[in-house]
């Protein structure tokens, strides 16, 4: 953990906190998830002050195209990747020989858990720092084109409007094995579900499902 802390420029007063936000799923113990649920929050809000700052000339529609791009799983992977978090994640074996370590629904999640970590460590100061040092401008994101959120959201928002919503509708199954379904919506109207092992991935699923309705393409 050590090695970690120096990538990402935080020494932890409380070193149990990153531990938690190593640890994946398949462990069986207290592992990174609600930690996730944190840090995904954290990073909207500082992502939003960020750009709010920084582009005082772009309307909201543009903003919240820009934030979902930094805030998607292909840029959280990829700064994860950068800060070699992969190698530190906290897994079982079966899950390290399925190429866990450098999935990147793994790594976002982790990514996020960490996040929250500093932000519960040392404040929100402490995790604005990190995102400013270590992530990519909107430019250098790598995202892949099976990103159908990003796809769905700029298919959306070419009149200017709000972007899209997800919400987690439901999921069953043990805590390492779990099915999770996703509704999106616009203007509170619903426009698709779908199902994934994950909650972005169930919201990627729903996003494809919106854009196929909408462009009557499969």
């Amino acid at each position: 953990m050590q090695t970690l802390m120096k990538s990402i420029g935080y020494q932890f007063r409380n070193p149990a906190l990153l531990q938690r936000a190593l640890t994946h799923p398949s462990m069986g113990m207290e592992d990174n998830q609600r930690l996730e649920f944190l840090g995904d929050a954290v990073l909207q809000f500082i992502m939003s002050d960020i750009l709010y700052a920084s582009h005082p000339k772009d309307r909201e529609g543009q903003l919240t195209h820009l934030r979902a791009l930094l805030v998607c799983e292909a840029a959280l992977s990829q700064v994860a990747r950068s800060l070699h978090v992969g190698e530190a994640l906290r897994m079982d074996r079966g899950e390290e020989q399925t190429g866990g370590r450098d999935k990147p629904s793994v790594l976002c999640d982790a990514m996020e858990a960490i996040l929250a970590a500093v932000y519960l460590d040392g404040g929100l100061d402490a995790a604005r720092s990190i995102v400013q040092r270590c992530w990519p401008r909107p430019e250098d994101v790598h995202r892949p084109m099976q990103d159908s959120k990003g796809a769905l959201q700029e298919h959306l928002q070419k009149d200017g409007g709000d972007a899209p919503t997800y919400t987690i509708i439901s999921q069953d199954g043990p805590p390492h094995d779990r099915t999770f379904e996703a509704a999106v919506a616009r203007y509170g109207v619903e426009l698709a579900r779908g199902t994934g092992k994950t909650k972005k991935q169930a919201e990627q699923a729903a996003a494809l499902a919106a854009l196929e309705m909408l462009t009557g393409q499969k």
